[in-house]
């Protein structure tokens, strides 16, 4: 496979064959993400694409497919049809195909232009909230509003394609911390995903964020404030049906619950760590990592 740069893939497509289709990503300027500040964003040539492909045939078995890199779904579509048509000619096992996005690039295609991704295998597309707080996504150069991500998380679901948005514990500093976990409790609820998997604050060299941090501009709430910020997104968000995780490696304290179902149970949990303040029960700093 012809990988250029460093690949991420979400958790959940550890099994998956990791296919490159575009390199960077096509916004690039959130201020808390330096994963692709040194790759400039293009459209991998179908020429290299087809020639991975015709390799990964020869792989024992493939039944799913991520394609990377930070945003796909910015692919045109004539062009992402025929790449996800190799795909199936390749692969004939597939059963599932999977890519992130970002708002702008998920509002730039239509509904019936989704379903049919969704017919060449498109099922899953993640999408990078982070917060429902309309001051942070700005200050953070999220690039949407809360209506534009609102309306692109909508779009996807309607479209029939699976669901998974990420948030940002602790994006709000202890300044906004209230404020960043009942507006994003809003978000979700309002989007109503698939999946959500909760994320910790942690600075990276290079960003904005972290500049911000070191000159003393972005204080970060205590381990027991992120844990806060949890119950009160879990507490106030309404889903019709969810699995919730936080169990990324970044977070202190790992949940997996399915919403509404088990809401109580896990409330119930995260509000004894909050009261005893246990540092047993937690992931120690050490520990913690991207």
């Amino acid at each position: 496979m012809d990988y250029e740069g460093f690949i991420i893939r979400p958790p959940s497509e550890a099994y998956s064959l990791l296919l490159q289709v575009t390199t960077g990503c096509s916004h690039n300027q959130c201020t808390f993400c330096g994963t692709y500040r040194q790759k400039k964003f293009k459209i991998k040539p179908l020429e290299q694409i087809e020639k991975d492909l015709h390799e990964a045939r020869h792989y024992e078995h493939v039944d799913r497919v991520f394609l990377c890199d930070g945003d796909a779904l910015i692919i045109p579509q004539p062009r992402l049809e025929e790449i996800l048509g190799l795909i199936n000619q390749n692969l004939p096992d597939i059963e599932r195909i999977g890519t992130y996005a970002n708002a702008k690039s998920i509002l730039r295609k239509s509904v019936n232009e989704l379903k049919t991704l969704k017919s060449l295998g498109l099922k899953i597309i993640y999408l990078g909230v982070e917060t429902g707080n309309p001051a942070l996504l700005k200050a953070i150069h999220k690039g949407v509003t809360y209506e534009q991500m609102v309306d692109a998380g909508r779009r996807v679901k309607e479209a029939g394609i699976q669901l998974s948005v990420t948030i940002l514990l602790g994006l709000g500093g202890i300044e906004k911390t209230i404020e960043h976990a009942l507006d994003t409790a809003a978000i979700l609820t309002d989007i109503n995903p698939d999946y959500v998997g909760a994320l910790t604050v942690m600075f990276v060299p290079g960003t904005e964020l972290y500049d911000d941090y070191r000159a003393g501009r972005f204080v970060l709430t205590d381990q027991f404030g992120f844990i806060r910020e949890l119950y009160l997104i879990i507490e106030k968000s309404n889903f019709t049906g969810c699995f919730f995780t936080s169990n990324h490696a970044s977070n202190y304290l790992s949940v997996k619950a399915r919403l509404p179902r088990e809401k109580e149970k896990i409330l119930n949990m995260i509000g004894s760590v909050i009261r005893q303040r246990d540092l047993s029960r937690i992931r120690p700093e050490y520990l913690r990592g991207l």
